[in-house]
């Protein structure tokens, strides 16, 4: 027992080390596109810059004698830190703390007079995170009608407190403190001693620690450095593909099996993509090979010492183009000899451990990828690629039960609401009714979700927004094998620690086999709150918008008879008809089981008057895509009003003995019965 405690203590640590480096990253990586800015703008128009602009670059004089301010200066000084106090305080507290984070850093800006990223890194979370313990002081308790003025004067009041703290308290701290980093760092540079700084970086990137160093500590001096000096070598400590691509390059010459056959396309994401955490595995597979790095790493440094070579801002992602495109104007042959040279010693020692030591390449890199993803917390975004996994899942290592899974397509109305009753359907057959499927479009994602479930052309979209969460891309949304994949993984997380009431669990699974679907309640509208009997009755779906006997040969034809059907009920207008069968362009609605239910895209909702559905059967079925359909179900809905039609449709068409009654069907009541009381 001793031996586990101590285990999980040193786990604990770690990965409080990278959930800490890995928030820094949340407020320094979005912004990425405004240092990029800041680079380029200084590279080409600073005093020494490519195209020297007096009035851009912030030197010389104007006509009148008044210094030049520029753009250089003020972005750096105001823009930059103020959008990281942002993004941290909305980390914390949305819009309201990122608001009061950004007021509190000015005070802190100002105070110091030089750039203010910790500073920055400091105020934002602290005022998002001090906003948000101050509403909760009156939550609840603000007459109806003074939400807004307590709202609006208790942001100002607390910013400007806020404001006046950094000015007076933060920024004296903060300014010592950077001042003691920088004379830490040029005592290194001066003495020779930078390069041993590998010695720490290279086996913290392996380990995915260096974050917290990268963007809490080097950054934030590189950019100062920066500024005073027009470069920084900071900035390619961490950032240099050439060690990296030194081990790659010695698999593709001396690996075994899968490793060796891996290692090229591992080699082309990792330099030119920038994705360092490709190369992770193969370090970890043979430990040794962190040597390499370290030897690769300290080369590239002393290099760029010797050459007085550096960036104008930080390269993110660590590519070759990102590096050359942010190389200050006298430092190319420096920055290129340390990748190039950093790459060769990174080979040369790789290689000599890949020649001496043997080991079963083939058999552990899918072990090492599985090590490198528990190390890191989640699935990695380029593992596939290493272990030829198939894109259709992405499974993340889950730190804890799964409580969220939600849906994702273009609209967030019809795919995705259909898809999210079945698995919740399935899931509370399992025994684990408190886990919460909900449905979202893709532009309304936050990655706050335990699992991303998508249509397969939609997942690259989703998984930018939510990176935390376990992906799983599907093609049919009614039956899809993936849906038992997540069943099995909702019981791995969940069952550990949880104790669902057994009578409850027993019934849900007894309700799971085939004979509840006719007779099961409809389900209420997440996050109505009510229960479904007490919904007002509907005309959702009414006899008038059934047809047996579907006139339509073709998808498109069919998406038009469908849409009729709508606009003849008033709950659409023109436009919404156009935008139907441009949604069928950009990802098709086919369900499975001969499923089909075209709807508008998310920009077409103003074209919907009030929520309907269509049915149409096509006994002869219609190719859509390749893939037979014989039921189309036109859908326009208003808010959540169509949701519990989708949840009965979705429960007729994961039987097969309700499909088939459906096809035999002689009669519109009988499709209607069959639904279940949809309109309740």
């Amino acid at each position: 027992m001793a031996t586990e405690t101590v285990a999980k203590s040193r786990t604990s640590l770690r990965v409080h080390v990278q959930k800490f480096g890995t928030f820094l990253s949340g407020m320094i990586m979005p912004n990425i596109g405004a240092f990029i800015a800041w680079g380029l703008i200084t590279a080409l128009f600073i005093e020494k810059g490519w195209i020297p602009v007096p009035a851009l670059g912030g030197f010389d004089t104007n006509a009148d004698g008044t210094p030049n301010v520029g753009l250089v200066g003020p972005m750096i000084t105001y823009l930059l830190p103020l959008l990281i106090a942002y993004t941290g305080g909305r980390m914390v507290y949305d819009v309201r703390g990122g608001v009061v984070g950004a007021i509190g850093t000015m005070g802190v800006i100002v105070g110091a007079g030089i750039p203010m990223f910790i500073g920055a890194m400091i105020m934002g979370p602290l005022g998002g995170w001090t906003m948000k313990k101050i509403d909760l002081l009156w939550e609840g308790k603000i007459r109806p009608g003074f939400e807004m003025l307590v709202n609006n004067f208790s942001a100002g009041i607390w910013g400007a407190l806020l404001a006046m703290l950094g000015f007076y308290g933060i920024s004296p701290l903060v300014q010592a403190f950077s001042t003691a980093a920088g004379n830490v760092v040029q005592f290194l540079v001066n003495n020779g001693l930078l390069p041993l700084t590998s010695i720490f970086i290279e086996p913290a990137k392996v380990l995915f620690l260096n974050n917290a160093i990268n963007h809490g500590v080097l950054t934030p001096l590189g950019i100062q450095q920066s500024l005073e000096q027009g470069k920084s070598i900071l900035f390619l400590l961490e950032a240099n593909p050439g060690p990296g691509m030194g081990i790659l390059l010695a698999y593709m010459f001396f690996g075994k099996g899968i490793a060796k056959g891996s290692a090229s396309g591992a080699a082309i994401i990792h330099f030119f993509g920038g994705i360092h955490e490709i190369y992770f595995p193969y370090v970890l597979m043979r430990p040794l090979l962190i040597l390499a790095a370290i030897a690769g790493g300290m080369t590239g440094i002393a290099t760029m010492a010797i050459t007085g070579s550096g960036l104008v801002a930080p390269a993110a992602p660590g590519s070759i183009i990102a590096v050359l495109a942010q190389t200050s104007r006298d430092s190319y042959v420096g920055v290129i000899l340390a990748v190039v040279l950093a790459m060769t010693v990174s080979f040369l020692v790789a290689s000599v451990i890949l020649k001496t030591t043997k080991h079963s390449d083939e058999v552990d890199l899918g072990d090492a990828t599985s090590k490198m993803e528990a190390m890191k917390g989640k699935k990695s975004s380029v593992s596939s690629m290493l272990t030829g996994a198939g894109a259709g899942v992405g499974t993340a290592v889950l730190a804890g039960p799964i409580k969220n899974i939600v849906f994702a397509c273009d609209a967030g109305m019809g795919s995705s609401a259909m898809g999210a009753s079945v698995l919740r359907n399935k899931i509370k057959a399992a025994g684990f009714p408190d886990v919460k499927v909900t449905n979202a479009a893709i532009a309304n994602l936050s990655d706050t979700y335990d699992v991303v479930i998508t249509h397969q052309d939609l997942t690259e979209r989703a998984k930018p927004v939510t990176s935390s969460a376990a992906h799983f891309s599907v093609d049919n949304f009614m039956n899809s094998p993936r849906y038992d994949e997540i069943v099995e993984l909702v019981k791995e997380h969940n069952t550990e620690g949880a104790t669902p009431d057994a009578g409850a669990a027993a019934a849900a699974t007894a309700a799971g086999h085939g004979a509840h679907v006719a007779s099961a309640p409809v389900e209420a509208a997440p996050g109505s709150g009510e229960a479904p009997a007490a919904v007002a009755p509907s005309d959702i779906l009414v006899a008038d918008s059934v047809i047996l006997n579907g006139t339509a040969t073709t998808r498109d034809a069919a998406i038009d008879e469908a849409g009729q059907l709508l606009l003849a009920r008033g709950a659409v207008d023109e436009g919404y008809l156009a935008a139907m069968h441009e949604r069928e362009e950009s990802v098709s609605t086919y369900m499975g089981s001969f499923l089909a239910i075209p709807h508008g895209t998310n920009a077409a909702k103003d074209h919907i008057l009030k929520s309907a559905v269509s049915v149409i059967r096509y006994p002869d079925g219609i190719d859509w895509n390749g893939k037979q359909v014989k039921f189309v179900v036109g859908v326009a809905g208003i808010n959540n009003e169509h949701l519990h039609i989708l949840s009965s449709i979705a429960k007729v068409f994961t039987s097969k003995a309700q499909v088939a009654q459906l096809e035999a069907a002689t009669s519109v009541e009988e499709v209607l019965e069959l639904f279940g009381k949809v309109n309740a």
